[in-house]
C-alpha cells in the first residue's frame, strides 16, 4: 500500500471514528486503525486521568500474542495493569517511563529499538517478554492532543511489520506522520465523544431532578416515574426481537434506544403541576387531610346537643323513659351513619345507588349548629359529592386536574429545542394515555396515528399501574388479574407482552412474590 493509499485509509477511519458513540468501541477503534495504517503488531492506548496524576491503561493489543483487553471486551483494565505514574513522589516528572514522557512533553518518541535505546525505563518491557518469551523492538510513542492543544492520552504503536517479509522493523517517519495525524483526529473525536456523554449526563440528571421533585412531592409516583421506563425498554427489546407478524419490521437504532428511554423517564414529567393532595388522595374526603374527622367532629356535636336537649325535657319534667329511649335511638343512628359514611370513605370498591341516595340523605338528616351560632346542613355539598364518588376517591374535576398532567408534560416538552436523534422524544412520552379506539386523551389519537414506541409506552404505563403496591387507595393485582385487563391497546404489541414473557421479567424485578399467583 503506497502512501497516498495510505493516506485515503487515514481518512476513511477519521470519519468512522467521528460517527462512533461507544467509548469504548471508539477508542478500540483508534488502536486497531494505527496498526493498520503503520503495519504494527500491538497497540496500547492511554487515557490521561481526570487529576492528571497519572496515565490509565484504556486498549491493549497484541495480534502475535493474541493479546486483546479493553474495548469491545469490556474488561476493565485496572485489574490487570497499574496506571503509569506521571509524576514521582517527589513532585518530579516521570520522563523515564516513554508513555508518560510523551503525555509530558506534548511529543512523539520513535525509538528502533527499545533494547539499545537510551534515556528510557524498559525494565518492564523487558520483564514482559521474558514471562511471555516476545521481543518488544521498535516503539512509536505518540501524544494525543485535543483542539485545545492538552494532552488526554497517549497512542503507542508496538514492533512495525514489514509487509513483504514479515520481519520486525523501525516506525518509518512516514509511519510518524500517519500516526500523528490519526492521533490527532482521534483526539478530537475522543474530546467531542466525552463532551456529548456529559452533557447527556447532565441531561439526564436534570430528569432524575424532575421526577425526583415529583418523588418528593409524592411517594407513590416516585417509583413510577422509574418503573414505566424499565418496562418500556423490555417490551421495545422484546418488539425487536419478534421475527414474524405486523411487528416483525420494527427495529431500533442505539440511538433509537436512547431516545425511548428519554421518553420514558419523561412521560410523567407534568405531574410537578398536579396538586399533591390530589395525586396522593387516599379517602373521598381527602384534601390536605382526610376529612372525615370533620364528620366524625360534627356527629359528636349532634351526640352532644341530643343529650342536652334530653337532660332540658327532663328537667322540664318530660317522660324520663321515653327521652332516654329516644336519645338511645338517635345514638344508634349517629353510629351507624358514622361508621357507614367511614367505610364508604375508602373507596375501595363501586358503590351502589342506593348508597350514594344514603349519602345525600345524611347530609340533610342531622342539623348542627357551627361555631358562629349558625345552623347548617350536616355534610356540605362538597362532601356529598366526594361521598358520593361512584368508583375510586377522585370526583371529575379532580380526574381532570390528574389528566391535565399529560397536557402539562406536552406543553413542557413541546417547548424544549430537541435535537434531531431526541426530537422524537415529545410524541412517544405524550402518547401513553391514547386509545387505539381514539377515545383517549388529550388528542384522541388512534392506533394508526400513533408510533410503535408510543403505543409500548401506553402498555407499559397501564400494567405498572395495575400491579403497583405503592398507590394509597389500592392494592398492587396479581399477574393473572393484571394480564386480564387488555383494555384498549395495542393487541399486537400484548401479544408479545404475553408470548416472550415480558410481564414476567418485570414482575420478578418489580412485584411482591405474593402478585405472582399459580395461574401465570
Amino acid at each position: 500500500m503506497d502512501l497516498f493509499q495510505r493516506f485515503e485509509q487515514l481518512n476513511v477511519i477519521g470519519a468512522s471514528l467521528s460517527d462512533e458513540r461507544n467509548i469504548g468501541r471508539l477508542l478500540e477503534g483508534i488502536v486497531l486503525a494505527a496498526r493498520a495504517i503503520t503495519h504494527a503488531d500491538g497497540g496500547t492506548l492511554y487515557r490521561v486521568s481526570e487529576d492528571q496524576k497519572t496515565l490509565r491503561f484504556e486498549i491493549v493489543r497484541t495480534d502475535s500474542l493474541k493479546i486483546a483487553y479493553g474495548g469491545a471486551t469490556g474488561e476493565v483494565l485496572s485489574t490487570k495493569f497499574k496506571d503509569l505514574p506521571l509524576y514521582r513522589e517527589n513532585g518530579e516528572a516521570n520522563n523515564s517511563l516513554i508513555a508518560a514522557y510523551s503525555a509530558l512533553q506534548a511529543k512523539t518518541v520513535n525509538i528502533a529499538d527499545a533494547y539499545t535505546a537510551e534515556g528510557f525505563d524498559f525494565s518492564g518491557t523487558k520483564k514482559f517478554d521474558q514471562v511471555t518469551g516476545y521481543r518488544s523492538q521498535s516503539f512509536l510513542t505518540v501524544p494525543m492532543k485535543n483542539h485545545e492543544n492538552e494532552v488526554i492520552g497517549v497512542l503507542q504503536l508496538i514492533n512495525a511489520i514489514d509487509p513483504e517479509s514479515g520481519a520486525v522493523r523501525e516506525f518509518s517517519d512516514a509511519d510518524q506522520r500517519l500516526a500523528e495525524s490519526l492521533a490527532s483526529q482521534a483526539a478530537v473525536a475522543l474530546t467531542n465523544r466525552l463532551l456529548v456523554s456529559q452533557l447527556e449526563e447532565l441531561f439526564e440528571s436534570f430528569i432524575t431532578l424532575i421526577n425526583l421533585a415529583i418523588d418528593e412531592k409524592s411517594p407513590y409516583t416516585g417509583g413510577h416515574c422509574q418503573r414505566v421506563p424499565s418496562l418500556t425498554m423490555m417490551l421495545a427489546e422484546a418488539v425487536e426481537a419478534t421475527k414474524d407478524g405486523a411487528l416483525a419490521g420494527f427495529a431500533m437504532s442505539e440511538k433509537d434506544r436512547y431516545e425511548l428511554k428519554i421518553a420514558g423517564l419523561l412521560h410523567d414529567c407534568g405531574k410537578v403541576t398536579t396538586p399533591v393532595h390530589v395525586v396522593d388522595k387516599a379517602t373521598k374526603l381527602q384534601t390536605i387531610f382526610d376529612r372525615i374527622e370533620l364528620v366524625d367532629t360534627r356527629f359528636e356535636v349532634v351526640r352532644r346537643d341530643a343529650e342536652i336537649a334530653m337532660l332540658r325535657a327532663l328537667a322540664a319534667g318530660t317522660d324520663r323513659l321515653a327521652a332516654e329511649q329516644g336519645w338511645q335511638a338517635l345514638c344508634r343512628a349517629i353510629d351507624d351513619d358514622r361508621e357507614f359514611l367511614r367505610r364508604v370513605n375508602v373507596g375501595s370498591e363501586s358503590m351502589k345507588p342506593e348508597d350514594q341516595a344514603r349519602v345525600r340523605h345524611i347530609a340533610k338528616a342531622y342539623r348542627w349548629v357551627d361555631t358562629n351560632g349558625a345552623e347548617s346542613d350536616f355534610l356540605s355539598d362538597d362532601e356529598v359529592e366526594n361521598l358520593s364518588i361512584h368508583a375510586g376517591t377522585l370526583t371529575q374535576a379532580e380526574r381532570e386536574t390528574i389528566n391535565y398532567h399529560i397536557v402539562a408534560t406536552i406543553k413542557m416538552l413541546e417547548s424544549l429545542p430537541w435535537p434531531k436523534h431526541l426530537k422524537h422524544v415529545p410524541e412517544y412520552a405524550c402518547g401513553h394515555h391514547e386509545r387505539m379506539d381514539g377515545k383517549g386523551y388529550p388528542k384522541g389519537l388512534k392506533q394508526d396515528e400513533m408510533s410503535v414506541q408510543a403505543r409500548i409506552m401506553g402498555i407499559a404505563d397501564i400494567f405498572e399501574a395495575l400491579t403497583a403496591r405503592d398507590r394509597p387507595y389500592k392494592q398492587g393485582m396479581k399477574l393473572s388479574e393484571a394480564l386480564g385487563i387488555r383494555g384498549h391497546i395495542d393487541p399486537d404489541l400484548f401479544d408479545v407482552f404475553i408470548k416472550q414473557k415480558v410481564y414476567l421479567r418485570y414482575a420478578e424485578q418489580y412485584l411482591d412474590p405474593s402478585q405472582m399467583d399459580e395461574s401465570v
